[in-house]
């Protein structure tokens, strides 16, 4: 995902949409324009974009900003109560996700040749794998490491 379309996004997903951003950020919608599409000598600065995907509850910015940087951003769990039980079942959606990796590059090979649609569907499915892990290395941690 591209910035911009972070930004846009995240006046879309917030309630009330662009007026209700703009609001919260202490501007018009027109200034907000601005500095989203980078006009009148407006740009966006890293406060502006955290306080909006603060405001609009999403992850956007930190994804684009991983997407831009050639990775994938991973949210760690919010979890009070971690026992072995609950790796146990992360090690299993990891297998699931694993499989349909597996069965998406099988599907997609069967022509000798990935095309544009089947790279962006193992892209996705890669990134699920690649947030799966990272999910349950966070846990495992929160669990065994001391201090």
């Amino acid at each position: 995902m591209e910035l911009k379309d972070a930004y846009k996004k995240m006046c879309t997903s917030m309630q009330g949409g662009w007026g209700a951003m703009a609001g919260a950020l202490g501007m018009t919608v027109s200034a907000l324009e601005n500095h989203v599409y980078e006009k009148k000598g407006q740009s966006m600065s890293v406060h502006m974009a955290r306080q909006m995907q603060d405001f609009s509850d999403t992850t956007l910015f930190a994804e684009a900003v991983a997407a831009d940087a050639g990775g994938t951003f991973v949210k760690l769990p919010c979890v009070e109560h971690i026992d072995n039980d609950l790796l146990m079942a992360k090690f299993n959606e990891l297998h699931a996700e694993l499989g349909l990796l597996h069965a998406t590059f099988n599907k997609s090979i069967g022509d000798n040749e990935i095309d544009a649609n089947e790279r962006a569907d193992l892209t996705l499915h890669g990134g699920q794998v690649h947030r799966k892990v990272a999910e349950l290395l966070a846990l495992s941690f929160k669990i065994y490491c001391k201090g």
